[in-house]
């Protein structure tokens, strides 16, 4: 080559050379063909490496995590349940607490309802460790590129997040569900995970767990699901609120069933559903959003008697049941409740004007209805509502029951064979002085009391008679007779309680002037129509709870308090009253019926105690002044100038026992055993002083008949001759089951008669 060729081939090769020497040129001026700032940053080598060491940072952290954080206690929220309360044939009566929950075993939620939630929160759940990577990576990715909010959290990470931590969104918060997740898949199994997970999701609706939820949107329990409910359940999930069929628009509605079809969808590619079935499977609307079942109406009352049993005896404290997961079934028969809740308002409330009239404000009525053959109570009512009365007048034992006591005066009669003053048996038959205000013999406490509207029966009246025409001045003699302390052991042993203000030695005691309240005295009558086996009245069913157990402190069918004998001849007494005497309102041609009624001192309270062989009913009416919550007279009120246990309580009674009664085959009384003892010839010459007690002469000045206990004398009344320790039979332990603390001493002292 010759130097000239050189010399052209040097000048080429500078030419091609010259683009690059310009660009160089250009770099060192401050071109853009050097990198710089912040492009240097992100070689596609850095971003690589910054992503895996991120990730062996993350790994490192979580590593940390996992042997420092603990699995923590549940949060409150998601151990508070619900106390669910039922009537006797098992459909829901209301619910009590803070939150609508009542926590079940997986094994009460049908095994394709269980599936349905996998398929549609977690196709990998038993396989996964409680963390799903490959869907936290998706879900990463979907929030990266925009297509949704990242998602992937399995359903452990979700119980979790639920039952150990709270809903805030924070990157610690999340750290910390991951890791409580995978110590929590090591330590339960996959059903129990499942179970807590259904039992703490909010469903919409005020619904926590798949119970409420089931009762909120279908109206049945967890246990009766089929797939297509389960399945919108499910769906339901993701946006409780945006997703309930009652206010979700077209959009929502549509979106619910992609939801829907792709749960199916989803399980048949877990092999859970085959094709067939799911073709089958056809979505079914919720029912409307309806009120949680409440207090209202005589609810509030039944909830209330039912603690109150719960307790009874120390069986379980109040802190117990209010911490909730009890399901209490009661022994209230809807239909009885519902005779009952009629006939208080069409015999009584449709005849009072409680907003026009003063004195029919003052009326407040409690009753309590018990099936004497299982101490079942049927029904109760306490009251006009929780709203207007804050504690149930069935309950309230600030009253006294008046004459619905004598029953019990002549059964400690029977019970203890014991004798008049002039030794004679007290029996039915027996024959005793009718005298309005005759002074007791017998007592060293004088007593003289004032038979109603002051008559006189005569010095000749059988036991029978007065007890037809509830003649003061007769069981004030026969109470002497047996004596009081044997009276009150025979009243306890029936079911009354020993409260403070029981009048011991007191002849006044014939005529009811203790405390009590409908619960009580319809034990007794129950124990009369029981043939004398011990009835407790119950109103608690069953109690069950996943945790604690409950057994009542005393069976509602006990031991014999008395004898049959003694309850039969009673319950023969009785059923004069109501043939012949004060009850003569609640005859009727639909049953055989035993009672008694009662009207205390000023007329403050009105009772009427009957019973059928089916059905044993105590109906009282409180006068209750609305202000100060004193004791007050029921006289004037609903129009009558008395408001005794003939009037009002018996009405109540005949309506509500006819109702209940209706359809029933209806018995007569089995009182085969009954004994009335043999006709007396009266004595023509009482001595008003007993030869055998010359120190029990009462006081030669007439006592005035407002007073039942004249002298303020302590000395206790010596028991009568002839009345040997009456049967032992076991005392009930004395509690206050509700109402307000009675007076002490008694605000009316009862000398009243019906």
């Amino acid at each position: 080559m010759g130097r000239a060729e050189a010399r052209k081939a040097q000048q080429q090769r500078g030419a091609r050379r010259a683009p690059s020497g310009r660009a160089k040129g250009a770099k060192g001026k401050g071109g853009a063909g050097k990198r710089t700032g912040i492009r240097r940053f992100f070689t596609w080598k850095k971003v690589v490496g910054t992503f895996f060491g991120m990730v062996l940072l993350g790994m490192a952290a979580l590593i940390g995590l996992y042997f420092y954080v603990d699995v923590p206690n549940p949060n409150e929220q998601a151990t508070q349940q619900s106390n669910v309360y039922k009537w006797a044939d098992g459909a829901t009566m209301a619910s009590t607490g803070k939150v609508n929950r009542e926590i079940v075993d997986i094994d009460k939620v049908p095994k394709d309802v269980q599936a349905a939630f996998i398929a549609i929160e977690n196709k990998s759940f038993y396989e996964d460790r409680g963390i799903d990577f490959k869907g936290l990576a998706r879900g990463l990715w979907n929030t990266v590129t925009g297509r949704g909010k990242a998602g992937g959290s399995t359903i452990t990470q979700q119980y979790v997040k639920n039952h150990y931590l709270t809903q805030e969104q924070t990157p610690t918060r999340k750290m910390k569900e991951m890791v409580i997740s995978l110590k929590v898949d090591q330590q339960m199994e996959k059903p129990q995970i499942l179970a807590g997970y259904l039992n703490t999701s909010y469903f919409g609706r005020g619904a926590y767990g798949i119970q409420a939820a089931s009762q909120a949107y279908y109206g049945v329990d967890a246990s009766q699901l089929n797939l297509a409910q389960g399945t919108y359940l499910a769906a339901l999930l993701q946006a409780p609120s945006q997703y309930d069929w009652a206010v979700a628009g077209p959009n929502a509605q549509q979106l619910v069933m992609t939801r829907f079809n792709g749960t199916l969808a989803n399980m048949v590619d877990m092999g859970e559903l085959d094709e067939a079935k799911k073709a089958e499977v056809k979505f079914q609307e919720p029912i409307k959003p309806k009120p949680r079942a409440g207090m209202d109406g005589q609810k509030g009352y039944l909830v209330e008697a039912a603690d109150a049993e719960l307790v009874r005896g120390g069986v379980l404290t109040k802190k117990q049941i209010d911490a909730g997961g009890w399901t209490i079934t009661l022994n209230i028969n809807p239909k009885n409740q519902a005779a009952l809740e009629k006939a208080v308002q069409d015999e009584l409330e449709s005849k009072l004007d409680r907003k026009g009239d003063a004195q029919d404000k003052v009326v407040q009525a409690g009753v309590t209805s018990v099936d004497p053959k299982t101490g079942a109570i049927v029904a109760m009512y306490g009251g006009t509502g929780l709203q207007e009365k804050y504690a149930s007048n069935a309950l309230r034992d600030d009253f006294q029951p008046g004459s619905t006591f004598k029953p019990i005066v002549l059964a400690s009669a029977l019970q203890n064979n014991a004798t008049t003053q002039d030794g004679k048996p007290i029996t039915p038959n027996a024959i005793y002085d009718g005298t309005s205000k005759r002074p007791v013999v017998g007592s060293k406490i004088p007593f003289n009391p004032q038979n109603q509207d002051n008559k006189d029966y005569g010095k000749e009246i059988t036991v029978q008679s007065a007890t037809n025409s509830s003649v003061n001045s007769v069981y004030a003699q026969m109470i002497v007779d047996v004596g009081p302390p044997a009276v009150k052991k025979t009243a306890l042993a029936l079911g009354m309680k020993d409260r403070k203000g029981w009048p011991e030695d007191k002849p006044a005691m014939s005529l009811g002037t203790m405390s009590t309240n409908t619960v009580e005295m319809a034990g007794v009558y129950a124990t009369l129509d029981n043939h004398g086996k011990k009835i407790t009245p119950t109103i608690v069913k069953s109690a069950e709870h996943k945790d604690l157990e409950y057994e009542p402190a005393e069976p509602a069918i006990g031991a014999q308090a008395i004898s049959r004998q003694t309850a039969d001849t009673v319950t023969k007494v009785l059923t004069g009253v109501v043939s012949e005497g004060s009850g003569k309102a609640v005859r009727s041609s639909a049953y055989e019926a035993a009672g008694k009624t009662g009207t205390t001192e000023s007329n403050v309270a009105g009772w009427f105690t009957g019973y059928t062989p089916e059905l044993v009913t105590v109906v009282a009416l409180f006068g209750e002044d609305p202000v100060t919550h004193g004791q007050v007279t029921l006289a004037g009120a609903g129009g009558r100038d008395r408001v005794g246990g003939s009037s009002f309580p018996a009405e109540i009674w005949k309506a509500y026992t006819e109702a209940a009664l209706k359809g029933v085959d209806t018995d007569k009384f089995d009182i085969s055993e009954a004994e009335m003892g043999a006709s007396q010839a009266p004595s023509r010459s009482p001595s008003p002083t007993p030869s055998h007690s010359p120190s029990a002469q009462p006081s030669t000045s007439p006592t005035p008949s407002t007073s039942p206990t004249p002298s303020t004398s302590p000395t206790p009344s010596t028991t009568p001759t002839k009345s040997p320790t009456p049967t032992k039979s076991p005392t009930p332990t004395a509690t206050n089951t509700g109402g307000q603390k009675p007076p002490d001493p008694p605000l009316f002292p009862q000398v009243g008669g019906r």
